[in-house]
């Protein structure tokens, strides 16, 4: 940028830049170990359902931190640079906990699914051993999937570009940098997010699906109304996760789609985490309760220690 006057524009668009996502990443890590506070302090809240959010909380704080506390030494460092090693280790987590939470959200619908459809099933069918499982196999698909986008990316070579056109270490801009043949790596990256996107979008599908028909034969209009809203939390997480997913890497690349990548990249990233325990907790009666239990709790341990001191 040139000296003068049109120097001071970066200061007045950067600092508010700063101060917006530093509220944004303050509201996500607090809003997520509370939500995986409340869940591991209250009793009733340990069952299926809760046992997949707060993995999904879990996963939502990892991921935010994965890049935003670098992003926010960018914004008041004139000297915005990541190592090759450093680049890829972010590389490497940002897609494990992505991948992650797609396929944690689909075990939530199957939950929700088994809940709603099979009701007097459901402590078998979801018993802490399937669970378990769950957890398990999402956490594997997550971990396969981060070291084909990341194993594909260390085969390539750099040469004199090293300025990415991005905020963050994500497979696309790293391409556009490479001085070899990426078309092995762009292969990749369409199965592996083809996979990651259309097997967990058809699993939510078919177990909605189902849950919808079994609504619509609820007699009660107030029965239907409570299955309902079981399921409008979930509803709201998985639209917000995977239709910026698929903005994000299911359309071609090119200079324009990559600056609208950025943009889809910064709800994505940033503010889905903070949404999701915003979404589950103001919609949820039992976190409402657990909050105030745990806030009287609270009360009553201070109120005992002034008595004894």
């Amino acid at each position: 940028m040139a000296p003068g006057n049109g120097s001071m524009v970066t200061e007045f668009i950067l600092i508010p830049l700063f101060f917006l996502f530093l509220a944004v990443y303050k509201v996500t890590v607090w809003g997520n170990l509370g939500l995986i506070t409340l869940i591991g302090l209250n009793s009733h809240l340990h069952t299926p359902m809760y046992f997949f959010l707060f993995n999904l909380s879990f996963i939502d704080l990892c991921y935010s931190s994965v890049f935003t506390p670098k992003m926010l030494i960018h914004f008041l460092s004139k000297k915005n640079v990541i190592s090759y090693m450093g680049c890829m280790t972010q590389l490497y987590f940002f897609c494990f906990f992505g991948i992650s939470e797609g396929y944690m959200l689909t075990s939530m619908a199957y939950d929700r699914y088994v809940a709603i459809c099979k009701p007097l099933l459901y402590n078998i069918a979801m018993s802490h051993k399937v669970c378990s499982s769950l957890m398990l196999g999402s956490y594997l698909m997550a971990f396969s999937g981060a070291m084909a986008h990341t194993g594909c990316m260390l085969r390539l070579t750099f040469c004199d570009a090293n300025i990415i056109n991005h905020y963050l270490c994500d497979i696309l801009p790293v391409f556009q940098l490479s001085c070899t043949s990426t078309y092995v790596n762009e292969l990749v990256v369409f199965i592996v997010v083809g996979i990651n996107i259309i097997v967990p979008s058809l699993t939510i599908f078919v177990s909605y699906g189902f849950i919808l028909s079994s609504i619509l034969h609820i007699s009660s209009t107030e029965g239907r109304s409570k299955a309902f809203s079981t399921c409008s939390s979930h509803i709201i997480a998985i639209s917000l996760f995977f239709g910026s997913g698929v903005i994000m890497y299911l359309k071609p690349s090119s200079a324009g789609s990559m600056d609208e990548g950025k943009i889809s990249s910064v709800f994505y990233t940033n503010v889905i985490p903070m949404m999701n325990p915003l979404i589950y907790s103001l919609r949820n009666k039992d976190v409402k309760l657990a909050l105030r239990k745990t806030l009287s709790r609270r009360k009553f341990s201070l109120e005992s220690l002034s008595l004894l001191a």
